[in-house]
């Protein structure tokens, strides 16, 4: 297949995050740091023994994840956005070396903490480096995260210095600086809590399988094999970015390279049959951001949602699978609607990639994938099943001829890995802090009632308020941060006050803090694939919030009835995920104007809209699922959606028939 080129030449992942390339000796750093995390994580999950002078204690174990990746967070990330970005200056060289000291006495000191208790009294050299290392996740949380999560963060983390102060809502038992620094930097409840359990128990394995992935051509086998599905049929270039970012993005957990991975194929090639810039950057942002709610495997998130359910990720990613085909037919229907109605058609069936050829060179990642969901779903070894996959991807890549890898390709391997792992383990350390900050005031078992309190004990109030609490939440912090510090302080509340399924609950507030990535202002998602479409970065975001604007009321239906993640009877399940998936089909094609089997809806200027809304309306009514928290019954419901979509299927019916009859009416 020819390639067509992008509008502009769109930047790198790495400049986007605004990561350091590093050279000679500095680039070695990085992937014996990654190297030695994955033996660590590996002898400390089998329990071999060959690392017990660090894996012996678990909370050593976890001392030593953090210490071997923040303080690389000095050297990849520049301290301002204007600082060398090839060349790692004086400054943060010493800074690298007092992070790794500082978390170097952690680990060497981890047997004393637990044996004689030091998160309770500690000596006056544990109080010092505790407020050291307070600091030290601080600065790299700023870098790696940005500066609106550092500042959350640290005033967050200061709170306990003044809970007693604070007003009624928000008050707690105060500390002091000391018994703060302590409790931070020893404790289980913060830096040392859910998330960096999470990371250091689950998610390493998963990040080394996506790079792997990546790194041995999985991303171009899956975009040839999208292209040769579906690039011939109508609109198909956007389909292909549908199924090829919902394959990607599964893999790499992050939006922005998704986009920056399948985004240079599929938006050209969008724009080659009739898509404008705008469309198609929406279009490749939505299926970037849907990506990275696909199973099998999902964003570090949902590995730090399955610690805090406890439950094995399994049953996470099995409760995501409704929802995420929800989303991506949504996204396919409108694309098809919008094709259909402006005669939009596919690429040359020439031009496009052999799906026989494909298959026979990219046959094993289909085959790692099977081998991984096996592990997952009935080993139920999800801890070791992806390094058990990596191992299996990397021996036939290096068996097979096409993408065999050489040194250096090993070496990027490592370097991807280590970015992956730094600037992941700076975030959650901070998110850390926030948590623990709740904890020691006694914040995260109050604020639930308080909550409660505030919506009147209306669930529909408390899900409306988690709602807009999630998306300006991910506004402002990255997905992980945002889901961490609503899971521990709007979770509870509306599992309590609302007495809903924590799964749904806890899916809710994932699924509305990934909008962020598609809902202006701040669209991180939509503007990065602006850069490679060419267009206006508003537009563009404008449109992907058009385009995904299923995903606006999915995180609804199902936390309004567990059913829609598996959580209920067949029987029951199977009738409301019937419904679900009518009311899709019928609200997408609202949406874009062209409904299936019916035709165009905008033949008649007049009658256009109120055809479109009678049909959005009756959608919703059968998406929805009564009782409970909605004040009508499932048949009334029923009645009400027919009453809607039936008068306005059989007027654009007519319509249409009556301009095929007479063309020369408008």
């Amino acid at each position: 297949m020819s390639t067509p080129n992008a509008a502009t030449n769109p930047p790198e992942p790495e400049q986007i995050a605004g990561i350091r390339t590093l050279h000679g000796p500095w680039a070695w750093l990085p992937r014996l740091a990654a190297l030695m995390l994955s033996l660590t994580a590996l002898d400390y999950l089998l329990n071999l023994g060959y690392l017990s002078v660090i894996t012996r204690v678990e909370s050593q174990f976890f001392y030593t994840v953090v210490a071997l990746m923040l303080p690389l967070v000095y050297i990849l990330w520049p301290m301002w956005p204007g600082a060398s970005r090839t060349r790692v200056p004086w400054y943060d060289v010493v800074l690298f070396l007092f992070a790794l000291g500082v978390c170097g006495y952690f680990v060497y000191n981890a047997e004393q903490i637990l044996d004689r208790g030091w998160e309770y009294a500690a000596p006056d050299h544990a109080v010092v480096m505790s407020f050291l290392f307070w600091g030290v996740i601080l600065e790299a949380t700023r870098r790696a995260g940005g500066l609106t999560i550092a500042i959350i963060v640290a005033l967050a983390s200061l709170y306990p210095l003044v809970a007693d102060t604070m007003p009624g809502p928000i008050q707690g038992f105060p500390a002091s600086p000391t018994e703060t620094a302590i409790y931070h930097a020893m404790s289980r409840e913060s830096v040392m809590g859910i998330p960096l359990q999470a990371f250091a128990n689950l998610v390493i394995g998963f990040l080394l399988f996506g790079v792997a992935l990546q790194h041995t051509g999985g991303g171009k086998f899956f975009i040839n094999l999208a292209f040769g599905l579906l690039g011939h049929v109508r609109g198909g270039p956007a389909k292909v970015a549908i199924f090829s970012s919902g394959l990607m993005g599964s893999m790499s957990g992050s939006v922005i390279t998704n986009v920056m991975t399948t985004g240079v194929l599929s938006i050209p090639a969008m724009r080659r049959v009739g898509f404008s810039r705008s469309y198609a950057g929406g279009v490749e942002a939505c299926a970037s951001t849907g990506g990275v709610l696909m199973p099998p495997v999902m964003g570090a998130t949902a590995f730090i949602m399955a610690t805090f359910l406890n439950v094995p990720y399994a049953q996470i990613a099995l409760a995501a699978a409704v929802p995420s085909v929800l989303y991506f037919l949504g996204l396919f229907i409108q694309i098809d609607a919008y094709a259909a109605r402006y005669g939009l058609k596919g690429l040359p069936k020439p031009e496009l990639p052999s799906l026989k050829r494909t298959l026979k060179e990219g046959w094993y990642f289909i085959f790692v994938f099977v081998l991984l969901i096996w592990m997952l779903f009935f080993l139920r070894r999800e801890a070791i099943a992806p390094f058990y996959a990596t191992a299996l991807l990397l021996f036939i890549n290096q068996v097979l001829p096409y993408q065999r890898w050489g040194w250096q390709d090993v070496l990027n391997f490592f370097s991807s890995a280590a970015k992956l792992f730094a600037e992941l383990i700076a975030i959650l350390a901070g998110v850390g802090l926030l948590i623990g900050a709740l904890s020691m005031t006694g914040l995260s078992g109050t604020i639930a009632n308080d909550l409660i309190y505030l919506a009147g004990g209306s669930t529909l109030v408390l899900l409306l308020m988690g709602a807009l609490t999630s998306f300006i939440m991910g506004i402002g912090m990255t997905v992980t941060a945002a889901y961490i510090f609503l899971a521990v302080a709007l979770a509870p509340a509306l599992i309590q006050g609302g007495g809903m399924n924590p799964m749904a609950v806890h899916l809710f507030i994932l699924y509305w803090g990934m909008l962020s990535f598609i809902t202006p202002p701040v669209a991180l998602g939509a503007f990065a694939a602006a850069t490679i479409a060419g267009s206006r970065s508003m537009e563009t975001g404008l449109q992907a919030m058009r385009l995904g604007s299923v995903i606006y009321f999915i995180p609804f239906l199902f936390v309004l009835n567990p059913a829609l993640i598996l959580q209920g009877s067949p029987q029951e399940v199977m009738l409301v995920l019937a419904q679900a998936l009518f009311g899709v089909l019928v609200i997408a094609g609202a949406m874009q104007g062209y409904l299936l089997f019916v035709g165009d809806l905008c033949r008649n200027a007049v009658l256009q809209w109120p055809i479109r809304g009678m049909l959005i309306v009756g959608g919703m009514a059968i998406a929805v699922p009564g009782g409970g928290p909605v004040p009508l019954t499932n048949l009334e419901l029923s009645f009400i959606s027919a009453g809607m979509l039936i008068p306005a299927a059989i007027i654009a019916f007519w319509t249409n028939r009556n301009v095929r009859v007479h063309p020369e009416n408008p």
